[in-house]
C-alpha cells in the first residue's frame, strides 16, 4: 500500500529496492533553505543490517501489510527474547537488536502486540506507559516549589531520564516508552 513518506513512523515494515525493511528511527529535518525531507534508519528485516535514507516529503513509500497479534513478553534468553501469542499460546524469538533501546522497557508478563509478515515476527510495540523505579536522582530540596525544572534520574532498566525536583530515588513513576519522558508518579 503506497504511503507518503512523512507518515512513516517506527515500526513500519515497508518494500524498498526489493527488501523489506523495518523503520527504527524516523527525523524530520526541514532546512533553512530547500523543502523538507525526512531521514529515516531502517533495519533489512532478513539480514538484520541497518542504512539510513532519506526521502523528500512528497515521496511516497511501499508500506507492507502486516498480521497484528497480541503477545505476552516471556523472558531473554542471551540475544533473545522469547514472546507467546496469546491467543494461540505458540512461543517464538525476535532477536533483541531488532527492537534496539526499546527493549529495556520489557518486563516478564508484559503484553505487547507484535507485528508478523509472511509469518515472520518483524517489530514489537510496547504499551505506550511503564512503571519503573528510580534508582539514582539528587535529593530533593527542603522547601523547593514545584516548578517546570526538572534533575536527571536514572531507571532500572538503566535509562535516563529527568523527573520533578519532588520526586526521590525509590519511588516509582509512570514513564512513556515514545520519548522516555516522565509521565506521572505511579498510583
Amino acid at each position: 500500500m503506497k504511503q507518503q513518506a512523512n507518515q512513516m513512523r517506527p515500526g513500519w515494515v515497508i518494500d524498498f529496492n526489493g527488501k523489506q525493511y523495518l523503520v527504527t528511527k524516523i527525523n524530520i529535518i526541514t532546512p533553512g533553505k530547500g523543502g523538507a525531507f525526512i531521514q529515516v534508519e531502517m533495519r533489512d528485516v532478513k539480514t538484520g543490517l541497518k542504512t539510513e535514507q532519506r526521502w523528500r516529503t512528497a515521496d511516497t513509500v511501499e508500506k507492507l501489510m502486516s498480521e497484528e497479534f497480541d503477545c505476552t513478553y516471556l523472558y531473554r534468553e542471551g540475544d533473545k527474547l522469547c514472546f507467546m501469542n496469546s491467543e494461540s499460546y505458540d512461543q517464538f524469538e525476535i532477536m533483541a537488536d531488532t527492537m534496539g533501546d526499546k527493549a529495556l522497557y520489557l518486563q516478564d508478563n508484559m503484553p505487547v502486540t507484535v507485528n508478523f509478515i509472511e509469518g515472520k515476527p518483524v517489530s514489537v510495540n510496547l504499551p505506550p506507559h511503564v512503571t519503573l523505579t528510580i534508582t539514582e536522582t539528587e535529593p530533593a530540596l527542603k522547601n523547593q516549589t514545584v516548578t517546570s525544572s526538572y534533575k536527571p534520574a536514572v531507571l532500572e532498566n538503566g535509562i535516563r531520564t529527568t523527573v520533578p525536583p519532588f520526586v526521590n530515588a525509590g519511588e516509582k513513576i509512570v514513564v512513556s516508552t515514545i520519548d522516555n519522558s516522565y509521565v506521572e508518579r505511579a498510583k
